[in-house]
């Protein structure tokens, strides 16, 4: 059976299973999500952490809820569209696309009122008691008006085009979350057009290319603002000469992103996501947000030209794409209002070794990024560049960032080395830098090859081979949990293991020939991959720690994942409880398992951790009556990463790093009690109690980070075996 009919029948499996399945064994997944998107909000709403982190955390659940809306709901709606409205899997509810969409908008609604409530009546005010205002025109100096007139008229005015909807200017297309103003129009102009009578909608497109908020000058040494839109809006009446402006409104449209591929052999992937990416800014609309003020008449125009229900309209009590605050963070210079500056653990060479090489032929190194600097990895790579010796190198890409120095360093090996590399074209909203990247790879002389159609690559990966002092020809790996992105690396949490041990690195290379020729290997061992080993291990790894409880023996099961929605996994950790296993899952998003039901579940207990940095490692441990075993890797247990991606997950072995990840890791988040949630049987989250000390594990780690040298000894271990 191939790969893509294996993944296919096992969806079929899934989807069978989850129709035989009792719903309310579930939480809906799109439930759970905007329940994730609270304990976000939460954090803005939370007046103990610094009030411009705050603002960031309102920010990035602006950003979350434009993705759900133009990928889920988008999704939905293209379900219903295609005549698709039967009950859905018990992870969905068990409810009709449409049902679903009845109880989402309600939920969403309730959201950006309380989105705006944060903004308003907590965030807006602690700024201004710091001198950092966002101002409104009417209330600028004469000044700052001056300044902000300099501004729009050497930087704004020559970017703008006002156009007018009428039989000779029909309404222009207006992009995927472009923030546009309208205005209604009446003609007052004598003579010839005299006859034209009541009203016409304007529109003007605010540049995506200008900062959302304009600095102004202030008297009194604070830091004031004031917003793009506003500043435009102020001068409407010098673009619309000859009419009187009736009333004028921010809005912003947010269209289905979703990228629709079909296998074509007269199409190169590339070009198929190039096509598909065109099209996705201009795809359907499915939701519109226009300011609280703004008039029935512009609201119901624009819902009409925008073919959309009233339920997909929005009002927002403040400015329109609340995202765009993430720049008040870093244009105002206030250290005391932020998160205080941290450096991370820099790994350092054993005092006898050469270079890094001489350390992994003696020993593994696992870091624990950011609490670890993701320097180490940059120079692994790097050093497969400029190092001589080394004779190939092959990489995965999923997301990686703007002047990124390992991708640097790709283009330097290609020029001298055999490079392959792995580009995902599919990695939602990088598709564009990723095709950039693939071409100056390939323009570089590098091997670029894009995976196994309709399987994204989404595991870590890099393998260089090198031919050693002694003559030997050795394999040396990274694999990760997290994306090859030195940028991001700096506030995501990820585990990286370097290595060269013969086992791992034979298997990484198998991955690779996987995923370049579709060519299976008879063995991905000690490799968990998907969609072809992992989710069958998983699920004999939990049956296996069933067993061990039912036979008196050690038993238990520490997760850690993004996301948990697999229900075949699920189910296996229902089983598992039933037989006396302890289950503690530390769940960062959406969760559609029901934890605590005695009978059911009674000893699975979840917890989700928001805080500074966001959660994003993978980690798997398992007792094994008394052998214990521990993973981590680049999936969570949801069926895209299981059965629609190549994921990668690795077992550390190593005594020493694998405490490390039990107790200090994994520890930590299991004693937190101060920015973890617990998942109450009924889907609400709590706060953790405050037992004892208050203890916040992301502090914790930056704390052992900044401690003594001799952390070098838990980083890495000597190899045992």
């Amino acid at each position: 059976m191939t790969t893509k009919k294996r993944a296919s029948a096992k969806h079929t499996v899934a989807k069978k299973n989850a129709e035989d399945a009792v719903p309310n064994l579930f939480f809906s997944r799109d439930e759970s999500w905007l329940k994730f998107n609270q304990r976000v909000l939460e954090e803005a709403q939370d007046a103990t952490n610094p009030l411009l982190e705050r603002v960031k955390f309102l920010a990035i659940t602006a950003s979350n809820l434009d993705e759900f809306v133009e990928i889920r709901v988008a999704g939905i709606l293209q379900r219903i569209e295609d005549g698709f409205n039967q009950p859905q899997a018990p992870d969905e509810g068990g409810l009709t696309p449409q049902e679903r969409l009845d109880t989402l908008s309600v939920s969403i609604e309730s959201f950006v009122r309380e989105q705006y409530r944060c903004w308003n009546e907590q965030l807006l005010p602690a700024l201004e008691a710091e001198k950092i205002r966002v101002m409104r025109w009417a209330d600028l100096t004469s000044a700052a008006r001056a300044h902000a007139l300099k501004f729009y008229q050497n930087e704004v005015d020559p970017l703008l085009t006002p156009v007018t909807i009428d039989p000779s200017h029909p309404f222009p297309r207006v992009l995927n979350k472009a923030l546009c103003i309208a205005l209604l129009l009446r003609y007052k102009r004598k003579g010839i057009a005299a006859a034209r009578t009541g009203t016409v909608l304007g529109v003007v497109t605010v540049p995506r290319s200008l900062p959302r908020l304009i600095p102004l000058p202030t008297p009194d040494g604070g830091t004031d603002f004031i917003l793009l839109h506003e500043l435009i809006e102020s001068q409407v009446e010098r673009m619309f000469r000859g009419y009187e402006v009736l009333s004028r409104s921010a809005f912003r449209v947010t269209r289905n992103s979703n990228l629709y591929m079909q296998e074509e052999e007269s199409r190169s992937v590339l070009e198929s996501v190039r096509m598909e990416l065109h099209n996705r800014r201009k795809g359907d609309a499915v939701r519109l947000e226009i300011e609280s003020s703004a008039t029935e008449e512009i609201v119901e125009r624009l819902r009409v030209n925008f073919e959309l229900e009233p339920w997909q309209v929005f009002h927002t009590d403040g400015p329109v794409n609340l995202s765009r605050l993430m720049n008040l963070a870093s244009d105002v210079k206030r250290a005391d209002l932020k998160y205080p500056e941290f450096k991370p653990h820099d790994y350092k060479l054993q005092p006898k070794s050469a270079d890094l090489f001489e350390d992994l032929r003696a020993k593994d190194v696992m870091l624990h990024h950011p609490f670890d600097s993701y320097q180490t990895v940059e120079e692994f790579i790097e050093a497969g560049a400029l190092d001589p010796a080394v004779i190939s190198m092959k990489q995965t890409l999923y997301r990686t960032s703007k002047d990124s120095p390992i991708f640097r360093a790709l283009i330097e090996a290609g020029l001298s080395k055999d490079v392959t590399v792995v580009v995902e074209l599919m990695a939602r909203f990088d598709e564009d830098s990723n095709i950039r990247w693939a071409r100056e790879l390939e323009d570089a002389g590098v091997g670029v090859y894009h995976g196994i159609f309709g399987l994204k690559t989404h595991c870590k990966l890099s393998l260089l081979v090198r031919r050693d002092p002694d003559g030997v020809v050795r394999r040396y790996a990274h694999l990760g949990t997290g994306n090859y992105n030195p940028v991001t690396s700096r506030f995501y949490t990820d585990i990286s293991l370097l290595t060269s041990r013969p086992e791992l690195t034979a298997a990484v290379q198998s991955v690779f020939n996987y995923l370049t020729a579709e060519s299976e290997s008879e063995t991905y061992e000690p490799l968990l991959v998907a969609p072809l080993t992992m989710a069958d291990t998983f699920v004999r790894l939990i049956e296996r720690e069933a067993e061990h409880a039912k036979a008196g023996l050690k038993s238990g099961i520490v997760a850690k994942v993004n996301g948990l929605l697999e229900r075949r996994v699920i189910e296996a950790l229902y089983a598992a409880s039933q037989a006396g296993v302890e289950i503690d899952l530390i769940v960062r998003g959406m969760c559609s398992l029901r934890p605590g039901v005695k009978g059911l579940s009674e000893r699975i207990r979840v917890r989700s951790i928001v805080g500074r940095y966001l959660e994003h490692s993978r980690i798997f441990s398992f007792a094994n009556g008394g052998n214990p075993e521990i993973f981590c890797g680049s999936a969570d247990w949801m069926a895209r990463n299981l059965h629609e991606r190549c994921e990668v997950v690795f077992p550390v072995s190593d005594v020493t790093l694998a405490k490390r990840l039990r107790d200090e890791i994994l520890g930590s988040y299991l004693k937190d009690n101060t920015k973890a949630r617990l998942l109450q049987p009924d889907g609400d989250y709590i706060r953790a109690p405050h037992e004892g000390k208050p203890f916040n594990a992301q502090q914790y780690l930056m704390s052992l980070a900044q401690g003594p040298e001799e952390l070098d000894t838990v980083v890495a271990a000597k190899i045992t075996s």
